[in-house]
């Protein structure tokens, strides 16, 4: 067996998802384009347009598909939970980083690392720069490439500590707090609970331009992540 043909059959698994990943990038933005070729001629802004409802549920639809897309590959690559959910986390950052190159290069989109986005539409809106997801995107191939590594060096399947998962889950609902507090914090000030209704919720959401970003919230979040995969790394090296 060549050099060549070893090294493709030891990486094959991570080469091939690395490919879908991509791949999946490449086509997310395209459909992105296509949206804002048609409802941002002039380039996205704050606040949202208006589009029509069937494009709005389509919107969310693909947006859970593009969910269950990632997480069949973990699902199908991995032999044990924890590669599962390492696979599912590499593929979604690596596409998650195509997505910007990709719209960039079509797009000259976003101008700077700190432009803000619409993240994600589930539960609700999740808004930010740039360069928060893709900071987020980069912890994610870390620990996702030091599960796949331990599993390389050893028969038996690593697995993340319980007390590991606790970290890495706090650090989590940290961020995805920094994420959506902007939104929430608008939505409370303009409505009241006795008020509340998926219209009013709806026009106001068209109204939402972000003020600030929660920088020291992201941070703390960053750096618990950041904590757990460390501690994740010892315990592979313990083992």
């Amino acid at each position: 067996m060549s050099r060549i043909t070893a090294r493709y059959k030891k990486y094959k698994i991570l080469i091939w998802i690395s490919i879908f990943a991509v791949s999946m990038g490449i086509f997310e933005g395209a459909v992105v384009v296509y949206l804002r070729e048609l409802y941002y001629p002039e380039g996205f802004d704050f606040p949202v347009t208006l589009i029509d409802h069937h494009v709005a549920l389509a919107e969310l639809i693909r947006e859970l598909a593009s969910l269950f897309m990632l997480l069949s590959i973990g699902i199908i690559s991995g032999k044990n939970f924890t590669e599962r959910f390492a696979w599912f986390i590499y593929s979604f950052a690596v596409w998650d980083i195509i997505y910007y190159i990709f719209l960039f290069l079509i797009l000259g989109w976003p101008p700077s690392i700190f432009t803000w986005d619409i993240l994600f539409l589930i539960p609700v809106m999740w808004t930010g720069p740039v360069i928060a997801p893709i900071i987020l995107s980069l912890l994610m191939i870390l620990l996702s490439l030091i599960v796949y590594q331990f599993n390389q060096q050893s028969k038996i399947r690593f697995n993340i500590l319980k007390h590991d998962w606790l970290v890495l889950i706090g650090g989590s609902i940290i961020v995805f707090i920094a994420f959506i507090l902007d939104y929430c914090k608008f939505i409370i000030h303009n409505i009241t609970f006795s008020d509340f209704n998926f219209d009013l919720l709806s026009s106001l959401s068209l109204k939402y331009i972000p003020e600030s970003f929660n920088w020291a919230l992201f941070t703390v979040g960053f750096f618990v992540i950041s904590a757990g995969i460390f501690s994740v790394y010892i315990s592979g090296k313990n083992n």
